[in-house]
């Protein structure tokens, strides 16, 4: 109970100073590339849904053409070459732990999802919003893409019943290692199929 309350705080700012500190150079190198490989802005800002359903900005490298939308581009297709790289390695996440700075996510905790899914959850899913989202999480180290979305959920809310330090540490150490052997990753870099709601 007190690592949920005050201690996960704590472990959440010093390790998002320390892996923005020690990324630097990489953020630094991505966002030139980014920069002259189109036009627009370096990083993507959405609305997702956070603590309590509350909207905050997430922030990550765009890995998308600039104002694709508007020059009738599929999503899927206005991927950049470069974006396609930052998605199949998750390097395009990094400026969330601006966000965890911010106080609106966590290093490990649900992840935070579109705003429109909020009115969409049943009861029981809804506790999945009774934390901070996070960059990490139970459900994706427990099979990602692989995971129906009801499957994600129970897993999510599995994680809100029993957060512990030790409990995040290993969570953090699976994603590295789902990260570097690419377990249950879509090599596509597609989005996922929107949440509609419960069959």
């Amino acid at each position: 109970m007190l690592y949920k309350k005050i201690l996960k705080r704590m472990f959440d700012v010093l390790f998002a100073i320390s892996i923005l500190l020690i990324f630097l150079p990489v953020i630094v190198f991505i966002s030139a590339i980014i920069y002259f490989e189109s036009q627009g802005s370096i990083f993507y800002i959405n609305n997702r849904a956070g603590k309590d359903g509350k909207s905050f900005k997430m922030i990550k490298f765009r890995t998308m053409i600039h104002d694709f939308k508007d020059k009738g581009i599929d999503e899927n297709e206005a991927i950049t070459k470069f974006g396609l790289f930052l998605r199949k390695t998750s390097l395009d996440e990094i400026p969330e732990f601006l966000n965890i700075l911010i106080g609106d996510m966590s290093v490990v905790g649900p992840r935070p999802l579109l705003t429109k899914y909020v009115s969409r959850y049943n009861e029981k899913h809804f506790m999945r919003l009774s934390v901070k989202p996070g960059i990490t999480g139970l459900a994706q180290v427990s099979g990602r893409n692989s995971l129906s979305w009801e499957d994600k959920f129970d897993i999510d809310v599995e994680y809100v019943d029993n957060i512990s330090l030790l409990g995040d540490l290993k969570i953090i150490f699976l994603t590295i290692k789902v990260i570097l052997y690419r377990d249950n990753i879509d090599s596509s870099g597609k989005h996922m199929e929107e949440f509609k709601g419960y069959k």
